[in-house]
């Protein structure tokens, strides 16, 4: 039987060692050779466990930001909150998730090229809209059997709504002043209240002074 400890300890020297060599060196720069030596574990034993070094890097970035995208999914099950709540509990997490993103990159920006912060970003943001997407299609989907919404589509309502709040929020991908931001964030608000048959104002929390601390 696997000595499940011990496999897990493996697995997160693997991703340790990625994550020392990318503030050393460029990401294409880098071999699965690199990683197993940095990791003090043999090559071999790399691919016990990924499949390729673009598989370690998503597990890097998934586990560097588990933990608000963990809260968030776990909010977003408790159904006997409101589905407007729940939804700004999901997107406030969204916002917490870039903020540690930003602030690990910055400090290693020195070492770290601008096309590899894109490419990690990129990354990121795929990771984070994959993440919530089933989460908040179901808060759509309860909130149209409780007659709170009325949209045909909520997957695809979920998707559009997480990658304008992630880019926008995150400000990054696509930098824009903070009322450039606002003005998107209201066009999204009253875009999702005519086409979801809302009360005006339900989802004012959308708006960009939600977020600011």
């Amino acid at each position: 039987m696997p000595d499940t400890k011990k496999n897990e300890k493996k697995y997160h020297l693997i991703l340790d060692a990625l994550q020392l060599l990318l503030e050393e060196k460029k990401i294409q720069n880098i071999s699965v050779s690199e990683i197993a030596q940095k990791a003090g574990i043999g090559k071999g034993s790399i691919y016990y466990y990924f499949p390729s070094k673009d598989a370690i890097l998503d597990a890097l970035i998934e586990r560097s930001y588990e933990q608000p995208l963990l809260t968030a999914k776990n909010l977003a099950a408790q159904t006997e909150i409101s589905p407007f709540t729940r939804m700004a509990m999901l997107f406030q997490a969204c916002q917490n998730s870039s903020i540690a993103f930003i602030k690990q990159n910055d400090s290693s920006s020195d070492n770290t090229s601008a096309q590899d912060l894109a490419f990690l970003h990129q990354k990121y943001l795929t990771h984070v809209v994959s993440e919530l997407k089933p989460a908040l299609t179901e808060i759509i989907k309860q909130g149209i059997e409780n007659g709170d919404i009325h949209f045909d589509y909520p997957a695809a309502l979920a998707e559009i709504v997480l990658i304008i709040i992630t880019v926008k929020l995150d400000n990054s991908l696509l930098p824009t002043t903070p009322a450039e931001t606002d003005d998107t964030l209201r066009g999204l608000i009253s875009l999702l209240e005519k086409g979801t048959e809302v009360a005006p104002g339900t989802l004012s929390y959308l708006s960009l002074t939600s977020y600011i601390k």
